[in-house]
């Protein structure tokens, strides 16, 4: 089986490469046709995954290694291996199945928008270039794949760059994710020029020595590009704005890929951040601050999306940090990367679903009569509850195991940075479930302006859509499906060695919800509209908002900073270093004024000569020829 699990890393890598490009050439020929072959490729890539993940587990060995050629620089080994083994043959599977919801969903959401097609090739090279990252075995692969990630957000955000505000969120997203690169890129070459190959194998093995503060150095590097990628502190801020993007790709960034990325980049390296306690403690740090922060955050937005992208950041938080803490697997962060691939990605197309239905707007102030549409009630209700945290639904599986490596990391870890994960767990947990509960009664909440009338199961039309199609509805359906059952399967052999519960820390965790449920309850009764953050104050809200105002501090901190100094690096090469070059100009162009002011202009009797020798020897040469 070893055969067919290198076989199939290739294929799923190649096939939506392969399909993206199609893609673009059925673009302006075929409009249908560039939705049934991004639809079709990703349907296969399932297929391979799941063989590929089959094929692993039956093998008998641990990973299988192929390759895809070879880069000759000098000293340095570049194989270009792809990998199979249990971590990439299962995450491959979860970033193909919410690939194929998306493209299924985008069909019939972008069903008016000319430039569909465009769109859906942009979709599969994401996934390619995710794909690529999963299944490497090489640094160089893994950077490629990363980078090509960075560059399909930027299409995916600014899709409709026709308004100025998707334009800027998209810039935004590319200058801070890239900034955030330069340290990755320097990271990767510490790791690559210690044991001359860029092969991970060889790199955990040559690094698992005591290398100390070199090994350090390059992963603090590595986790500030991974903190760019996944939107941590203090890069956050570029996530919220990427909703200005089409909600399947808002679905995609946020479930599946990119945002995930850095959180596999992480469990693939493993082995070296347990030989790092340093970097270990500086990833607990900055996941705490994040996960509650963003939490916080995510409470008092005035819209639905922004609400999600702020749940996502404080999500991936909680994936890092069962990585940061857990003393020898890194299986609880990775279980919780495929938990929220699930949840996460039914929520935004829900919402996206919901926002057909009320007229194309995702604000919470016009977001009420869910109750009118059951089937996506129901659906949104389990992505909540799945959210929250709520049994037995797959979020409160995964992020009972995350809780239950940082309680074991508190006895055979990183003491310090487990026990402030801990704590951070905990008071996330109770405000999530709080946002959650917000988000439920404002969508629930009848409200006479905004009531919907009964629809079909299947869907409805209006708004200029089209009844919602057989995929799109299936696509939703599918991820319910998976976020209800998905508490089983990752507890199944073939996901891993996820850990265990802590029984103690998992009722305490039901009280908070329970406790935030009923707070936030109350809170909403004393409203007209149902929404609790309205008691917080107007002056408040609008803080949250604005994300505490994070982006214009950016702005005067460091955007304002370095323009002023771009113009006084101009003003001194102009002004300066170019004054020389011009002064020699000037000077020569004076002398030259002065010299011809004192000519004569009167030819000297050398010069005479000089002609006729010149005239002489001319007739001299024409006669003998």
């Amino acid at each position: 089986m070893t055969g067919l699990a290198t076989t199939t890393a290739r294929l799923v890598v190649l096939l939506p490469a392969l399909a993206a490009l199609a893609g673009l050439l059925l673009a302006r020929r075929s409009r249908a046709g560039s939705g049934v072959v991004a639809i079709g490729a990703a349907l296969a890539g399932v297929v391979l995954a799941v063989l590929q993940l089959v094929a692993v587990h039956s093998g008998g060995a641990t990973s299988s290694i192929g390759t895809i050629g070879a880069l000759p620089l000098g000293e340095l080994a570049v194989p270009l291996h792809l990998l199979a083994d249990p971590l990439s043959a299962v995450v491959a599977l979860a970033v193909t199945v919410v690939g194929v919801a998306v493209q299924g969903f985008a069909r019939w959401y972008l069903a008016e928008d000319d430039r569909y097609p465009v769109f859906a090739a942009s979709v599969s090279l994401f996934l390619a270039g995710m794909l690529l990252t999963v299944q490497s075995a090489d640094l160089v692969l893994t950077l490629v794949g990363w980078e090509v990630m960075g560059w399909c957000s930027y299409l995916l955000i600014g899709h409709d760059s026709r308004r100025a505000s998707a334009r800027r969120a998209a810039f935004k997203a590319f200058l801070v994710t890239r900034t955030a690169d330069l340290a990755l890129v320097l990271g990767l070459v510490i790791l690559a020029a210690g044991p001359r190959t860029t092969a991970i194998p060889r790199v955990i093995a040559h690094w698992q020595g005591d290398h100390g503060a070199l090994l350090t150095a390059a992963l603090v590097c590595l986790l500030s590009g991974i903190a760019g990628k996944s939107a941590q502190f203090p890069f956050q801020d570029w996530l919220p704005d990427a909703m200005e993007g089409p909600t399947p790709a808002s679905a995609l960034i946020h479930a599946a890929t990119m945002v995930a990325a850095g959180t596999y980049v992480v469990a693939r390296l493993f082995p070296l951040f347990l030989a790092s306690d340093t970097a270990r403690l500086v990833l607990a740090v900055a996941t705490a601050v994040t996960m509650v922060g963003s939490a916080v955050l995510a409470f008092g937005q005035s819209d639905l999306k922004r609400l999600l992208a702020w749940s996502t950041v404080s999500q991936v938080a909680i994936m890092l940090s069962g990585l940061a803490v857990a003393p020898a697997s890194p299986w609880p962060g990775v279980t919780h990367l495929l938990a929220h691939a699930m949840f996460k990605a039914l929520l935004f197309l829900a919402i996206g679903w919901l926002s057909v239905l009320t007229g194309g707007t995702t604000a919470v102030a016009m977001t009420g009569g869910l109750r009118a549409h059951p089937m996506l009630r129901a659906l949104v209700g389990v992505g909540l509850l799945s959210l929250a945290g709520v049994p037995p639904l797959v979020g409160f599986v995964s992020k009972e195991l995350v809780i239950g490596a940082a309680e074991e990391g508190t006895r055979h870890g990183p003491v310090l940075g487990a026990w402030l994960v801990l704590v951070a767990l905990l008071v996330t947990v109770l405000l999530t479930a709080a946002y959650c509960t917000r988000a439920w009664l404002v969508l629930t909440h009848h409200r006479a302006d905004l009531a919907q009338p009964a629809v079909p199961e299947a869907g409805t039309a209006g708004h200029g859509h089209a009844p919602i199609d057989t995929p799109a509805r299936l696509s939703v359906q599918a991820l319910g499906v998976l976020t209800v059952l998905g508490g089983l399967l990752v507890l199944t052999p073939l996901v891993g060695d996820v850990g265990s519960i802590g029984w103690f820390t998992a009722v305490l965790s039901l009280l908070l919800v329970a406790g935030a449920f009923l707070g936030v309850r109350r809170g909403a009764t004393a409203t007209t509209s149902g929404d609790a953050a309205e008691r917080l104050g107007p002056g408040r809200t609008a803080l949250l908002d604005s994300g505490l105002g994070v982006d214009t501090l950016y702005v005067r901190a460091v955007a304002r900073p370095v323009t002023w100094l771009a113009h006084v690096v101009v003003r001194a090469d102009r002004d300066v270093i170019d004054a020389y070059v011009r002064g020699t100009a000037v000077a020569t162009r004076w002398a030259g004024l002065g010299a011809e002011r004192a000519h004569t202009r009167k030819p000297s009797a050398y010069l005479v000569w000089v002609l006729l020798g010149m005239l002489a020897v001319a007739v001299a040469g024409v006669s003998l020829w």
